[in-house]
């Protein structure tokens, strides 16, 4: 697939999503860079904005299996993996996969179960396995975590650790709709008898992958990622930060780089990618200052600061 077939799939695709969630296509977007880019996605928002809805929308859409896992503070990590049943008829133990064995998984407010179950996924996540017993099960293909967040503030919630967090790709918001966006819901919600609407199917699951590897052909010029690596230094070096952006967050923003120029039908980076993607991709690996949380410092801010000071370079697309 080249990318200007992979720029008008993924517009099509964002349509088709469109119809059924109403929101800021620059959040849509952001999401499908995740998928293209082959990393999890953390939706953090209050209740009711239609998170669960993205999610189970992109599974349709791109017609991949989908199973949603309710976070609650009883869950047990098995309840998300599987675990070994016992059969009377071969007296033998047999594997019952858990939901994590689906192409989508909805991790529904996975900060309000405890940080042994969230560490359930860490495995999943990162190695696309999981082992039970002793025993490694390898997840389909392709397989990507939609994970809903309730604010810290609320009542019931854990916060996600810094190893957990670091395994999501990016951390977006779908954020309340326009007054004209609310009134396109109802109007949508009058026009049908079932509460949750449809969409329509762009594409077949197996051509997902395809879609997936045309990032890997996207070109990017030496002295962009030489700015991107300067990015992550300097949040590392922030008398505001207490831990700055690992070099995975950095290998993260690489590939959602190319990704986003995927999405345009380009295959090459420029400076605007970059620089669209380094707050879904940095701001939740950064942990602020006992004293930059007192004084209500943002880690949004501390980033458009770092941003504000470090030069763009000068580029050859073609590189």
């Amino acid at each position: 697939m080249d990318h200007e077939t992979a720029g008008t799939l993924s517009s099509r695709i964002l349509d088709a999503i469109s119809e059924a969630v109403i929101t800021d296509r620059d959040f849509l977007e952001t999401t499908m860079t995740g998928i293209l880019a082959r990393g999890h996605v953390l939706l953090e928002d209050v209740p009711g904005t239609g998170k669960t809805l993205t999610a189970r929308s992109f599974a349709q859409v791109l017609g991949l299996s989908f199973q949603r896992i309710q976070f609650t503070p009883d869950l047990l990590p098995a309840d998300i993996t599987g675990s070994n049943i016992y059969r009377e008829g071969s007296g033998e133990f047999e594997f019952s996969p858990g939901p994590i064995f689906a192409n989508v998984v909805l991790a529904d407010e996975i900060n309000r179960a405890p940080p042994k179950t969230q560490a359930a996924l860490l495995e999943a996540m990162g190695e696309k396995q999981v082992t039970v017993d002793g025993q490694t099960h390898d997840l389909p293909e392709p397989f990507f975590v939609i994970a809903t967040q309730n604010p810290v503030e609320q009542e019931g919630t854990f916060g996600l650790p810094e190893a957990q967090r670091d395994r999501f790709m990016i951390k977006t918001s779908v954020g309340y709709p326009t007054a004209d966006g609310e009134r396109r819901i109802l109007d949508r919600r009058a026009e049908r008898t079932a509460q949750t609407p449809s969409v329509t199917r762009v594409l077949d699951g197996e051509r997902v992958t395809e879609l997936q590897r045309v990032p890997e052909q996207v070109s990017v010029d030496p002295r962009l990622r030489d700015y991107m690596v300067e990015l992550a230094r300097r949040t590392r070096h922030d008398e505001r930060i207490e831990v700055g952006v690992s070099p995975r967050g950095t290998q993260r923003l690489f590939e959602a780089a190319r990704a986003v120029a995927t999405l345009s039908g380009r295959d090459f980076v420029v400076p605007d990618d970059v620089k669209r993607m380094v707050e879904p991709v940095f701001t939740h690996r950064l942990v602020l200052t006992a004293e930059a949380d007192v004084r209500d410092t943002t880690r949004t801010a501390v980033l458009d600061d770092i941003l504000g000071e470090l030069a763009v370079p000068a580029v050859n697309p073609r590189a």
